[in-house]
């Protein structure tokens, strides 16, 4: 029993540290690379820009299309960090030594999670201050923030399934967007909803959508490692 409990915490602690170590890898490609550190933020930037112009915001209206604006922003600036997510291994053949490398595949997926959620908070981020200064709404505060980690956590284990299955497709960039949107409307329009709630300094409908967001990253965080050691499988 003891000896099983052992063998058990090693393997844990094992997992743990190849996790570690594959965010530091992502982390500092990323950072050399710079393709989703820059690409990504203007993106997002353009699309509040186009969006503040196109609807004409004055304030009366703000606090109404603030929470559509900056969800469909950070969705799809968050498809581009999804597309990411698997290209530069499968490019450089990293891919196929990851999967033959003694690293559990829920370790990968965990990995790929945390790195391409992390990319996307650091973008969100900016993403609320630039629309805080454009509308001039306060969007800081403890419950948004909140809800934009675990939108976000969400997001980025549904999107780092998806992105593996549509990274071995000839049209990935086509593929994926088609696939994973129909997927993550839940998870986007409980998180606008919350939003709205904030901006409006009415807390009422937060019981009820926060606790779907969770058990939303819950259910997919259990289901999503299984399926990836699926499909790399196949």
């Amino acid at each position: 029993m003891w000896a099983l409990e052992i063998r058990l915490s090693l393997l844990m602690s094992k997992n743990i540290q190849s996790i570690f170590i594959m965010i530091k890898k992502d982390l500092l490609l990323e950072f050399r690379g710079k393709d989703i550190l820059v690409s990504v933020p203007i993106f997002g930037f353009l699309l509040i820009v186009l969006f503040n112009f196109a609807l004409d915001v004055s304030p009366n209206i703000s606090n109404h299309v603030a929470p559509g604006i900056l969800w469909v922003s950070f969705a799809f600036a968050g498809i581009l960090t999804m597309n990411r997510a698997f290209v530069r291994e499968l490019e450089q053949g990293g891919l196929e030594g990851l999967l033959l490398s003694p690293i559990s595949r829920d370790a990968i997926f965990i990995s790929k999670v945390l790195s391409s959620c992390l990319f996307m908070f650091v973008v969100e981020i900016a993403l609320l201050l630039a629309l805080t200064i454009m509308m001039n709404i306060w969007m800081f505060s403890i419950v948004l923030v909140v809800t934009v980690l675990l939108t976000t956590l969400g997001f980025t284990t549904l999107g780092t399934l998806f992105s593996a299955i549509a990274v071995q497709t000839r049209s990935r960039e086509v593929m994926l967007p088609i696939l994973f949107f129909p997927m993550v409307i839940p998870i986007l329009i409980a998180a606008v909803e919350v939003t709205s709630e904030v901006i409006a300094g009415q807390f009422i409908g937060i019981g009820k959508w926060l606790p779907f967001i969770i058990i939303f990253d819950a259910l997919f965080l259990l289901i999503c490692p299984w399926l990836f050691g699926t499909v790399m499988q196949e």
